[in-house]
């Protein structure tokens, strides 16, 4: 069952990754969800670099050691992620939820992002 859903959920991603593409000015946001953590990757296409990664798992980050994957977790990721791409000077991104609905903690994530004020 697990695996069928992976499946889906991978040619979702595939489908919208035709239309979504990083730009140096507008880089791409893309959200892994595992069980347990979210992962971030802020990349350029173009150039094929990762300009930015971070995780619920990073230490910098002010969860509580063990659990990030609730929504509580994606909020401060996205808190500590919008304040880093300040840093770098990237303002504006293109949101790749990577085949994920956009609810729960993918939702909270981007929530957490355009409060902080990075546009999608």
């Amino acid at each position: 069952m697990l695996a069928i859903r992976e499946q889906k959920r991978k040619a979702r991603h595939k489908r919208v990754r035709r239309h979504l593409q990083g730009q140096p000015d507008r880089p791409r946001l893309c959200v892994h969800r595992s069980h347990k953590q979210l992962y971030i990757q802020v990349i350029d296409d173009q150039e094929a670099k990762t300009l930015f990664s971070a995780s619920t798992l990073n230490k910098e980050l002010n969860t509580k050691p063990g659990y990030g994957g609730n929504i509580t977790a994606a909020q401060q990721l996205g808190d500590f992620t919008a304040e880093k791409l300040k840093q770098k000077g990237i303002i504006r991104v293109v949101f790749d939820r990577g085949g994920y609905l956009y609810h729960g903690r993918i939702k909270a994530l981007a929530e957490s992002l355009k409060k902080a004020g990075v546009t999608f």
